[in-house]
């Protein structure tokens, strides 16, 4: 009986290791996760927050090119801790980013669109986490601070 608790303890320990190092380590394939935010396909779950139609907003119209637009958007997104470009690039017109959280790395993937409108630009984003029903509003805030950034709310 005694041997019964230390050994839990460590199987406890083992699986959350390993659940910590497969959140890390699986893999973020471009082919998966760059999807176009103006066609989102939504989870309904609390870490899925859309800037765009159909979304939690609607998109920003900004008096700005697209491919401007974009690079503005890019510097802001590359220049925050743990986030690199996955897939796409302004010139395109379509950016996904991955930004992994501090302790675990939970990865979190933001969709960025902009096209012309008028003489300016839509900018649609979208952002969600890969795992988990909750982010605790890190997608909202993350997509509120980055058009903060850009000057556009």
């Amino acid at each position: 009986m005694n041997r019964v608790v230390p050994i839990a303890l460590a199987a406890l320990a083992f699986a959350a290791l390993a659940s910590v190092l497969y959140v890390r380590m699986a893999p973020m394939r471009p082919a998966d996760w760059h999807r176009d935010p103006t066609e989102a396909d939504r989870t309904g779950r609390p870490n899925d927050y859309l800037v765009g139609p159909a979304g939690d907003r609607e998109a920003v119209v900004v008096d700005e090119l697209p491919e401007a637009l974009l690079a503005r958007l890019d510097a802001v997104a590359l220049a925050e801790p743990r986030t690199t470009r996955l897939a796409g690039s302004p010139a395109e017109g379509w950016v996904s980013y991955l930004q992994r959280s501090v302790v675990v790395g939970f990865p979190d993937v933001v969709n960025v669109r902009a096209d012309p409108e008028g003489s300016g630009s839509q900018l649609v984003v979208w952002s969600r986490s890969r795992f988990g029903q909750s982010d605790f509003g890190v997608n909202k805030a993350r997509v509120d601070r980055w058009l903060a950034m850009l000057g556009v709310t």
